[in-house]
């Protein structure tokens, strides 16, 4: 599928800079074209010469490439690629690119840059494990861009961690899945995706709320949007970023996610309920932040709308309905048992006992639950996740 796609490749600072030799060999025999875009730290690793004289084109490393006013166009090469992908990608750039820091042509192309972006990693694996770092990344991931996960080693502490380049081979595999995997197969699509907690007020300062990041429902929705998909997406009180051609409608309660999805749910092909929404809220709420005091407070809860339940009792034939459900116990009985329940067509099951997953995480290992059947998943991002779940949505539509 790479065959006549024009390919950008940025090279950084790093010493894994001379795989990119192996990169533009892989994308050229698979037929693409390849322009390389390298920071002058990394002409410090590679020369250009050894990339030109593979890629057939002149390295674009300046501005300016001579003293007569002839310039490089950023925005002219964010128009001519198909995708852009920055291998090695160091600490540093990475910081460049979260922060909009266009002090390089290569910042500054994939600044300007309209089609997809991958990055992959390379640094010392405790500069990867860096909060800063994976700050940068989570900013970068909620942009939409692809985040090719850097192989494992041994962290100083002698932990394990990540920072080393993915291998070449797998890099290109990344793009080739991306143009492979049915770009444009949910075109004319509508479909729907809540997502985050929600926040249900005690009092003016207060609430009663859950763990959920919505970082799997914003993977959900950058799926849907590469598929080809219109996109709605109902995002409970998290600090991510959508990406392009998504939708956003921002609730705070579940009253206010119930009434936007119902809203929404009959223009739709598809609903995914991602959103991890509180099942009960305060039976009333202060008016003034409730002072301490001597004695115990006691909240009165009272169940809140079941999202689920009533999107399930309005669906028409034809229209699809996608639930999740966290369980503690008899997982997948009190799965399926919600899926009969809400009149769903699959339900994705989560559990905690999978560490690293589940709320917070940038990492999930699911099970999909039909009537016919059950699926499990390994542990993967939770974009890998998210192409799961859609792959098996597209396959019913």
């Amino acid at each position: 599928m790479l065959k006549g796609k024009k390919i950008v490749l940025g090279i950084t600072g790093s010493i894994a800079a001379y795989k990119a030799c192996y990169i533009i060999r892989a994308l050229v025999k698979a037929g693409a074209e390849v322009q390389v875009v390298i920071t002058p730290a990394g002409k410090e690793f590679i020369t250009p010469i050894t990339l030109s004289a593979l890629t057939q084109k002149p390295v674009i490393s300046d501005f300016f490439s001579q003293r007569d006013g002839t310039w490089h166009s950023h925005v002219a090469l964010g128009l001519w690629a198909d995708a852009m992908v920055i291998a090695p990608c160091t600490a540093s750039t990475l910081g460049k690119m979260a922060g909009g820091v266009a002090d390089n042509m290569l910042v500054t192309t994939y600044l300007s840059m309209k089609a997809p972006v991958f990055i992959a990693p390379a640094m010392d694996l405790d500069m990867y494990a860096h909060p800063s770092t994976q700050a940068n990344l989570e900013r970068l991931r909620s942009y939409g861009n692809h985040i090719i996960e850097p192989q494992s080693g041994y962290l100083a502490s002698g932990l394990e961690g990540k920072g080393r380049m993915e291998e070449p081979e797998a890099i290109v595999k990344a793009v080739d899945d991306y143009f492979r995997g049915n770009t444009g197969q949910l075109a004319g699509k509508r479909i729907m995706i809540t997502a985050g907690p929600t926040f249900e007020r005690i009092d003016p300062v207060r609430f009663v709320g859950n763990y959920s990041s919505g970082k799997m429902g914003f993977a959900l929705a950058g799926e849907c949007a590469r598929r080809g998909a219109d996109v709605t997406l109902i995002a409970g009180p998290v600090a991510l970023k959508e990406g392009r051609g998504i939708r956003r409608i921002d609730v705070e309660s579940c009253d206010q996610m119930y009434r936007a999805a119902v809203s929404e749910f009959g223009g739709c092909d598809a609903a995914i309920l991602c959103a991890a929404v509180a099942d009960f809220r305060p039976d009333s709420v202060a008016d003034s932040k409730i002072k301490r005091g001597d004695s115990d407070l006691v909240l009165r809860l009272k169940p809140t709308h079941d999202i689920a339940s009533e999107l399930g009792r309005m669906k028409k034939p034809g229209q699809r309905l996608v639930g999740f459900a966290l369980e503690t116990d008899d997982e997948q009985a009190h799965a399926m048992g919600k899926l009969e329940r809400k009149n769903l067509d699959f339900i994705v099951l989560n559990s905690l006992r999978n560490k690293g997953t589940c709320f917070r995480s940038d990492e999930n290992q699911v099970c999909i639950l039909t009537r016919e059947g059950m699926t499990e998943y390994p542990k993967k991002s939770k974009e890998g996740v998210a192409e799961d779940i859609i792959g098996r949505l597209a396959e019913i539509m």
